[in-house]
């Protein structure tokens, strides 16, 4: 029964992932077929990333009301309608609307899923988990790349959308499974050790401002290339819209692969020693991106950014409810959620309109050195704490 549960997690994981990545794809042709500015894109993401951070800072509260297998099967749902809707989508106006239920499902299923990871299972299913959502994050890339050698960006969603509905079919399906485990593992978590706290409490927690930075970091490096790989290899690579898909997937197989490695490395080194070996991987992400041009090694620039950043989010999110304890954990988790989509909601548009894709190798090289400060910071506080 157990591992039953963990397979429909995994799927769940594989579920949000895919919205997550089809946009950024699809954007390079739909903008210029729907006759929208380029940057506008930053902006629909950033309504996305509102609504998934509105949902997170309200998870506990969901959870402990209706259970983390019935958030997780509807929220799967809600995406699932909006991708099939957004496949008709005529206008920005309809962009805007639908990235509402995108987001507020995808937060619901990030903080809740991860929260009952970390209190249930090891740092090797929670880097796991987070595998499925790169194997989701570039499923659908990949798919989108066939409609887009005919410019038919609509057929990649509706593709995306027939496999986001057949998870929310499973998720349905598998919710006998999680009340069975609460009552096999006669726990409660969800109920009586998730206590809310105030917003002052939460940033008042040791480490929670320069982990959340972290967080903010790690998920703007992923959003930046969510959003602008595309556009980067298009625009600035003079790249086919095709072929950029393509080489953009060597991104989400290298975070697949980062967090599969991690999950297996978690058998003999910490999460912390984890985090560092990825904030190392960045280096010759950072050098290929900069100094490349051929397709092979931009692809291989791409692939060692997800294959360094990867491991950086499944391993600090575990750390949470040993850093605040398994009664803060859902509270701190939905906190976690939140900062790190405020970093997905703010550099990706910042980005777009401040900075401009000439220069997406030199502004991720930046944020690549951030995340690694601020690990270094969060590591040593936590080791005061324990001291």
């Amino acid at each position: 029964m157990v591992t039953l549960l963990l397979i429909v997690i995994y799927i769940a994981f594989i579920g949000l992932g895919i919205p997550d990545s089809v946009f950024g794809t699809a954007w390079p042709t739909l903008y210029r077929d729907l006759g929208l500015p380029v940057s506008l894109g930053g902006f629909i993401s950033m309504v996305t990333c509102i609504c998934t951070i509105i949902s997170s800072l309200n998870s506990a509260k969901l959870i402990c009301r209706f259970g983390t297998g019935k958030v997780t099967a509807v929220s799967t749902a809600m995406t699932a309608v909006s991708l099939l809707i957004y496949s008709f989508s005529q206008n920005a106006v309809w962009l805007f609307l639908l990235s509402i239920p995108l987001g507020l499902g995808a937060g619901a299923i990030d903080s809740g899923l991860n929260n009952f990871v970390a209190l249930h299972f090891d740092g090797r299913v929670m880097s796991f988990l987070h595998c499925f959502y790169g194997v989701g994050i570039a499923v659908s890339p990949y798919l989108m790349s066939f409609s887009l050698a005919d410019g038919n960006w609509r057929g990649g969603y509706r593709i995306a959308c027939a496999v986001q509905f057949a998870i929310t079919a499973v998720m349905f399906i598998a919710l006998p499974l999680w009340k069975q485990f609460i009552n096999t593992n006669n726990s409660n978590e969800e109920t009586v050790q998730s206590k809310a706290l105030t917003f002052r409490e939460i940033v008042t927690k040791r480490g929670y401002i320069v982990s959340a930075l972290a967080f903010v970091f790690s998920c703007a490096v992923e959003g930046i290339c969510n959003q602008w790989a595309n556009t980067f290899l298009v625009d600035s690579r003079d790249f086919s819209a095709d072929t950029a898909a393509r080489i953009v997937t060597f991104y989400y197989v290298g975070m697949a692969l980062g967090r599969f490695l991690s999950g297996i490395a978690a058998k003999k080194f910490s999460p912390w020693q984890i985090i560092g070996a990825g904030c190392c991987a960045l280096i010759p992400a950072s050098l290929l991106l900069n100094f490349s041009r051929g397709s092979l090694l931009v692809g291989l620039g791409l692939f060692c950014v997800g294959l360094g950043n990867g491991p950086v989010f499944p391993n600090l999110v575990h750390l949470t409810p040993r850093s605040y304890g398994a009664e803060n954990s859902q509270a701190m988790m939905g906190a976690q959620m939140a900062a790190a989509y405020d970093g997905a909601m703010v550099f990706p548009p910042m980005f777009g309109a401040l900075v401009g894709v000439d220069l997406f190798p030199a502004f991720q090289s930046v944020l690549f050195i951030l995340i690694a400060a601020m690990v270094l910071i969060y590591h040593a506080k936590c080791t005061k704490t324990r001291n």
